[in-house]
Formats: structure tokens, sequence, C-alpha cells
């Protein structure tokens, strides 16, 4: 038999005896990880084996005799077949991948550069490259005009003031607003004293710290 090759890149679903007794690869792209599946190949000393390992379990005699002697010719025949329909595979899987002559990997049609015989990972598509540059700089613009932006934003925001991020009532997350988005009740909004910065809730006249009048 000749080299074997696929060595790395496939997953053997073979079956070597029982009614489902057969030979079946799946061939994995290096690139992508996409699979193809060869067509199933039935391996027929492994089912006839089965067929009469049932007729023994009934009628036992000769059929017994007859299905160790099946079972015992399947196991011998098992290796040849399976290297036979291994190479079929590989004939069949050589049509839906290449193997790039720079990194040895190999690649489906999709990750595989026709033009330049190479796969995309050492030979990327030069569009391709340009228009994914052009996105992640837009990205990347896009970026830092927001982050500008939202410093503008944080410079408008009062960061002294006391929030009541949950409510008293229903507990429920207020992210800070005035009044309770579940059930609706009136949050506390603390502020601070003018004078001495000490937090004042609302309503109150006079800071219960310095005195101050409150606005």
């Amino acid at each position: 038999m000749s080299e074997i090759q696929f060595s790395k890149n496939f997953t053997d679903h073979s079956v070597s005896s029982g009614a489902d007794a057969g030979f079946q690869f799946e061939f994995y792209c290096e690139s992508c990880g996409d699979a193809w599946r060869g067509e199933f190949v039935p391996f027929r000393g492994g089912q006839a084996s089965s067929w009469l390992g049932r007729a023994a379990g009934m009628f036992g005699g000769m059929v017994g005799e007859a299905s160790n002697v099946a079972q015992g010719l399947a196991q011998a025949g098992y290796g040849h077949a399976h290297d036979q329909a291994f190479a079929a595979a590989i004939e069949q899987a050589r049509k839906h991948f290449h193997r790039c002559g720079r990194c040895m990997s190999y690649a489906c049609d999709r990750c595989w550069n026709a033009s330049k015989g190479l796969c995309r990972k050492c030979a990327p598509d030069a569009e391709l490259e340009i228009d994914a540059a052009r996105a992640e700089g837009e990205v990347k613009m896009a970026r830092e005009r927001a982050e500008v932006e939202g410093q503008k934003r944080g410079e408008q925001i009062d960061v002294k003031r006391e929030h009541q991020l949950v409510c008293p009532k229903c507990n429920a997350e207020t992210h800070g607003a005035k009044f309770c988005p579940e059930c609706g009740e009136k949050l506390a909004v603390m502020s601070k004293c003018p004078k001495c910065s000490a937090d004042v809730s609302p309503g109150t006249k006079f800071c219960p710290e310095c005195g101050a009048k409150q606005g």
C-alpha cells in the first residue's frame, strides 16, 4: 500500500463488527476546522458475523460454530479492508483539500488561495486584508471619539451627590433615578451642605452638622 497522508487531521468512524460494521472517515481543514466526511463503506464480513451471532443465540449447534468461524474471518480481514477503505477515502478527500507547500497544512477550498497556490494563512487575500484593516481603523477611531464624548458627559455628572441605588420599598435597582422604575416610589437623593459638604437628606432646612441653612 502506498504512503498514507492526512495523518493528523482526520477522525476514524469505522466499526469493526455488528449490523452497522463499515468504514467511514472524516477529514478536517487545519485552517478553519471545517470537516468533510467520506461515504460509508459497509464491512460485509463484520455484518455477516453479527447476523450469524444472533442466529447462534437462538439455535446454537452448527450455527454457533459457523458464527465463531465467521467472527474469526472477519477479524482477520478487517485490517486489510480498513486500509483499502482508508486509501479510497483519502483519494476522495484530495478533491476537497489542498496541501500548502509553505506550512504543509491541509486547507479546504475556502481557506485556499488558488491564485497563489498557498493557504490563506501563508498568502492572505490582499483585498480582504485591505477591507479588514479599514474596518479595524474605523472601529479604532470610533472608539477614540466615543471615549472623548464619554469624558465630556462625565464632566457634567455631579459625582458628589449621593444616590439611592436600591428602592427601600421593593428592593429594585434604581440606577440613581429619582423614582423607582419598578414601583414608582420616590427616592431620597442626598445632597451636600454648601458650607461643610456633609450629606443632607431631601427636605432638610438646616445642615445637621454645621447648622447652615439649606437652599
